[in-house]
């Protein structure tokens, strides 16, 4: 069985890339969606790319965004692919010259031939990345699960995990669902003093356990 890819998404400190990278994670994801305290600069995700040791991949999130902004990003940041949250149009998304990852979006008690009736029209794409929908208007890293059975199976390419995943409950998901990689951020970060997480800002020791629990599931 292939090994269960990580990224850990919503960089925004150097040390905080330099832990995931040590614990093997597979990719950082930077995003540049203005909506969120998880975003990231451009100058900084720079400074951060090329600190990263080899064989590391670099993520650029966009929620929505104009293609001068992802051009104006790529000009400044080695990206080495694109992730679309939002309500791009396969058009916008392949425009780059980048492979690129699309996420679909996970409703309550949906079909599982909607989900790939939506997905499909994203043909190219890499991979599908399936989350748990927007929530107090955020596209993803809102924390919450899905039911996972309600995926489609056997689909024709990668199929990327998301949605409140943690060292708790990311190895079940991995058995079920056998995804190609699975991605977190708040997952992974500081849990402040009312529990909640502090977006962008990760904690080693979660990174690390989180990662562990994955290569058990793969075991």
């Amino acid at each position: 069985m292939a090994r269960t890819r990580v990224k850990i998404c919503g960089i925004t400190r150097l040390q905080d890339s330099l832990a995931a990278a040590a614990e093997g994670a597979d990719a950082i994801g930077f995003v540049f969606w203005a909506g969120t305290p998880r975003r990231i600069a451009a100058e900084a995700a720079q400074a951060i790319a090329r600190a990263l040791p080899p064989y590391v991949s670099t993520v650029g999130l966009f929620v929505d965004p104009e293609p001068t902004e992802v051009r104006a990003i790529l000009a400044a940041v080695p990206l080495d692919l694109l992730q679309f949250h939002g309500n791009e149009p396969p058009e916008l998304c392949r425009a780059f010259a980048r492979p690129y990852v699309k996420a679909v979006p996970v409703v309550e008690r949906a079909a599982k031939d909607g989900l790939l009736e939506y997905a499909t029209r994203y043909q190219d794409a890499a991979a599908w990345l399936f989350d748990a929908p927007p929530s107090e208007g955020l596209p993803g890293g809102t924390g919450r699960t899905f039911d996972w059975a309600t995926l489609p199976g056997d689909v024709d390419r990668p199929v990327v995990l998301s949605g409140g995943l943690n060292a708790e409950n990311v190895g079940a998901a991995v058995r079920r669902v056998r995804p190609w990689a699975v991605d977190v951020s708040s997952g992974v970060e500081v849990v402040g003093d009312d529990g909640s997480p502090v977006k962008g800002i990760k904690d080693p020791d979660r990174i690390r356990a989180f990662i562990e629990e994955v290569r058990h599931a793969d075991d």
